[in-house]
């Protein structure tokens, strides 16, 4: 009998890698340098060859279950390169300017430029005589061709993060085709960030469907403000119809507590899972006049009543009328008010509020809601009553001149998956007053000089912020600045630091707008007192005092939301007095 070789523990090592990379179906993937744009073909992994992608919540595929692979829904964003990122931490480093108000109004001719390569990709053309096969494979074609033209007219230093899956693309384009009415959800603060002028021209000309404009989260932004984007849009985009929503209004204790607490940084308590959203009402009546006598809507109307007369309280979370399975994406013909239902597809950027929007439609969560970009990876239709069905598709980035720093505050682009968070950081202090409001000091004063000559840069507030919180590394015991980086972001997203874009001429006409009709309404809208029973469980917002001990934001707000809704969080951030 031959002696055995010798197995050193590296080897074994090397062997277990082996073996899991295996089990993951890695060898055909990213370790070989070919990142895919959507699917499994070889064709698809062609498609992005001449950009470098990064995978976002990339998960393992296990062995037995080859068919299926879980990341074909993922986000694919491009990668940004290590010079890159040594430029823009070199930037941070350096003291800022405050910009002015009217730095925060913003335009779409100069986010979207319509008319040109940045456009939506559209589903080639299809007829019967063309099989799935090979109508796939010249989606791909198409895909690889739309990619490339974008990239050879504009550079990476001008183009935003947008989605590089084919796989979600089609999603969209298997919503608009089945769908009557179109919703788009858009965050009331980014507006023009989340509205593509390409969806609006392919929805309204190409399909002629009539598209839904939802000002979702209304409650973070002036009553001013928000009219003013009102009628913004109503007046760029004369075809779409414009409906308000928040899926959790305040009540009128919160709302005077926030106001006597301006400037500071409030806390939200968790609520129990009551849904009481302002906006289904008017949702319902711009339906009932697309449709006219179409569809009967009776049964949706009387859901909201009993909604309102409390009947339906607090639902179980289980999502009975959801359906989470992933369907077929390629092209069927559609028929209008198929069976007599409505169906409505809701679409949209990640994370503007589209999954919490169909749960306080409902009424209860029906659909599983995250802070992570990205959490819904295929559409899944959920029927609001026996004749209304409403579709939810996977947030969908589109090409755009964003800047990237104002995407990652928007919630566009995961900020776990950040690699270099402090020219965000320095976008939002040189736009609202953050030093003012963490009540910082900086990292180089010294105690009772003066503070009149000091410039801030981001690093420092960054290094301020996690001297105050006692963000330190675990081993040299030094301020964790990249921590309280995401930190600073995390509160922004949220809405707890809050940034509100501005449209074009909003600081000429702000007393215009705020002596405004529907301002008076829209305020009304946003202090709508909640039922005896809703107020047990309402949101309160407290100043925090002085702890400097860490809540587990950073590891809990990228996790899915296993019990509570989006506004709600467990993290106890607290606004520290003075030192």
């Amino acid at each position: 009998m031959p002696r055995k070789k010798p197995f050193s523990a590296k080897q074994k090592k090397r062997q277990l890698q082996e073996k899991r990379e295996r089990k993951r179906g890695d060898e055909h993937g990213s370790d070989h340098g070919k990142e895919h744009c959507g699917g499994d073909d070889s064709e698809s992994e062609e498609a992005a060859d001449a950009v470098a992608v990064k995978k976002i919540n990339q998960q393992p595929s296990a062995l037995h279950m080859k068919p299926y692979d879980p990341n074909r829904y993922r986000l694919h964003f491009e990668r940004d390169t290590n010079d890159e990122i040594a430029r823009r931490k070199e930037k941070a480093m350096q003291p800022f300017t405050t910009l002015p108000e009217k730095a925060l109004e913003i335009d779409f001719e100069d986010v979207f430029k319509p008319g040109t390569a940045l456009d939506m990709p559209k589903r080639p053309p299809w007829d019967y005589s063309v099989s799935k096969e090979k109508l796939e494979r010249k989606e791909e074609k198409y895909f690889r061709g739309y990619l490339d033209d974008i990239f050879e007219k504009y550079g990476d230093d001008h183009l935003s993060y947008f989605e590089l899956n084919l796989e979600t693309w089609r999603q969209l384009w298997r919503v608009l085709e089945m769908s009557e009415i179109v919703l788009l959800i858009t965050d009331i603060r980014f507006p023009v960030l989340h509205f593509s002028p390409a969806l609006y021209d392919y929805v309204t000309r190409h399909l002629n469907k009539t598209i839904i404009l939802v000002l979702n989260k209304i409650d973070l932004a002036p009553p001013a403000l928000v009219t003013a984007w009102r009628h913004y849009l109503q007046h760029k985009f004369p075809k779409v119809r414009i409906v308000l929503f928040t899926s959790f209004p305040k009540d009128q204790e919160g709302r005077d507590i926030e106001l006597a607490n301006a400037g500071k940084i409030l806390k939200r308590r968790k609520k129990k899972q009551a849904f009481n959203a302002v906006g289904p009402r008017q949702l319902l009546h711009v339906c009932e006049d697309i449709v006219k006598n179409e569809v009967d809507l009776s049964s949706w109307k009387r859901k909201i009543e009993d909604d309102i007369a409390g009947v339906n309280e607090c639902a179980s979370n289980e999502p009975a009328h959801s359906v989470p399975v992933e369907h077929d994406t390629s092209f069927t013909e559609h028929i209008r008010f198929k069976d007599g239902v409505l169906t409505i597809g809701c679409v949209g950027f990640p994370n503007v509020g589209k999954s919490s929007l169909l749960n306080g439609l409902v009424g209860k969560k029906v659909v599983s809601v995250s802070k992570t970009p990205g959490h819904t990876k295929h559409f899944q239709t959920i029927f609001l009553t026996p004749t209304v069905r409403l579709c939810d598709c996977p947030g969908l980035v589109f090409p755009s001149l964003v800047p990237k720093p104002l995407q990652i505050l928007a919630g566009i682009y995961p900020i776990a998956q950040v690699r270099e968070p402090y020219t965000a950081v320095q976008f939002l202090a040189e736009r609202i007053p953050i030093v003012e409001i963490l009540k910082v000091t900086h990292p180089d004063s010294n105690p009772g000089g003066s503070t009149e000559d000091i410039q801030w840069t981001a690093w420092d507030i960054c290094e301020a912020w996690a001297k105050k919180r006692g963000f330190v590394t675990a081993k040299a015991a030094r301020y964790d600045v990249y921590r309280a980086a995401n930190h600073l972001l995390r509160l922004a997203v949220e809405g707890r630091i809050r940034m509100c874009m501005r449209p074009p001429g909003y600081i000429d006409q702000k007393a215009h707008w705020e002596k405004h009709l529907e301002t008076a309404e829209i305020a009304q809208m946003q202090d709508l007192a909640c039922h005896d029973k809703m107020l047990e469980d309402s949101d309160e917002m407290h100043e925090l005092s002085g702890s400097t001990e860490d809540e587990e934001v950073e590891k809990g707000s990228d996790d899915n939301d296993s019990g509570s809704d989006t506004v709600s969080t467990s993290n106890s951030f607290e606004l520290l007095g003075d030192d």
